[in-house]
């Protein structure tokens, strides 16, 4: 009789367990298949061009994105092709490196490419004048997990194909885009 009482509490200590394992998959399952809005297309990722900027679609619409199809932002405090992101900020926010010799033009990109001589002696990409970087949070081409982070004293935002800060970026898609003014 022991064995029959050891054997009902497994019994049902395993089927809770095995229903919240269902549960979760099926979570799982409709999350994995709920990429995009019902009859909508999907939001393209961002390719790796090798161009060292580039604008491209995104969930957020069109951003610059670096040769690796990440996500470029830009950091608020930033002034005048000044870069104030050094030290701890750098582990986070990475730089865009200027090439050697800046491209005449990238594709999508309407403000003016250029470049900025970091503190540390190194060249940074600017944008419009403005210093550009990558989030350590972004792992693949097309997210933008750092848009609108308040981090190492300012806003960090994604940029638009003119350079300038996206404060409230529109969907893909989306007709309109809202700038943050430059500050300079």
């Amino acid at each position: 009789m022991f064995t029959h009482r050891k054997s009902a509490t497994i019994h049902r200590r395993r089927l809770p367990l095995a229903a919240a394992s269902l549960a979760a998959g099926a979570l799982t399952f409709t999350a994995a298949n709920c990429g995009s809005p019902s009859g909508s297309a999907p939001v393209p990722v961002p390719a790796a061009t090798g161009d060292p900027v580039s604008a491209q679609t995104t969930a957020l619409g069109t951003i610059l994105v670096d040769g690796q199809g990440r996500t470029i932002y830009q950091f608020a405090n930033d002034r005048n092709n000044l870069s104030n992101c050094a030290a701890a900020c750098v582990i986070d926010w990475p730089y865009v490196p200027a090439p050697d010799s800046l491209p005449k033009s990238s594709p999508g990109v309407t403000g003016k490419v250029g470049s900025t001589t970091r503190a540390d002696g190194h060249r940074q990409l600017t944008v419009a004048g403005h210093p550009l970087y990558v989030f350590v949070g972004d792992s693949t081409p097309g997210q933008t997990n750092g848009q609108g982070i308040n981090l190492d004293g300012g806003i960090w935002t994604v940029v638009s194909p003119a350079g300038a800060p996206l404060a409230n970026p529109s969907p893909a898609g989306a007709a309109t885009q809202d700038t943050v003014a430059p500050g300079y």
